[in-house]
């Protein structure tokens, strides 16, 4: 068999394998939307009624069992998710975007994916557990609230168990560099 026959089924082989590596992007899953924190639901770290305190409250969507933990307090949902064996892990963050709903009892209209939001640290309004992180979808409403409450900026990435374990010191509200 001449060695240009040979290298039919090679070839034709290489060729299904590229169309099967060039098919496009792969669908990506849609994120799933906030669930309502109901007036009977627990916090999922401390088990405290959820809407019975002040303050931004939180949830994570896990991704892959799609089952839904709910916070009675931001921190509280940074505490859980801050733990090596979730912060690897792929969930579907929500907090409250504070500028759109009231500290006393948060709307869940108001649910902001967590990622994107902004973070006030170290400021002297309280939540479920005392200090809290108050969040805002946009960066001037956290700057603004941390001129009259107190406390320090910071974007989803740089929160840190520091945070949630000792009292941030009063800032000027300015974001770090």
């Amino acid at each position: 068999m001449p060695v240009r026959l040979m290298l039919i089924p090679v070839l034709l082989m290489l060729a299904v394998f590229l169309t099967g590596c060039s098919e496009g992007p792969e669908k990506v899953a849609e994120k799933p939307a906030p669930v309502h924190i109901d007036s009977d639901d627990e916090c999922h770290v401390c088990g405290m009624a959820i809407t019975r305190f002040p303050g931004p409250k939180g949830e994570v969507i896990t991704e892959k069992e799609q089952s839904v933990h709910k916070f009675c307090s931001t921190k509280d949902m940074f505490a859980w998710m801050l733990q090596p064996e979730n912060a690897n892990r792929q969930h579907t963050l929500y907090v409250h975007d504070m500028s759109q709903t009231e500290w006393e009892s948060p709307d869940d209209t108001a649910l902001i994916d967590a990622r994107e939001a902004f973070y006030v640290a170290g400021s002297e309004r309280t939540g479920a557990m005392g200090p809290t992180l108050a969040t805002f979808s946009d960066e001037a409403a956290a700057q603004e609230f941390a001129k009259e409450y107190g406390g320090q900026v910071l974007k989803y990435s740089e929160v840190s168990m520091e945070h949630l374990v000792s009292e941030m010191p009063m800032g000027d509200g300015e974001m770090p560099h």
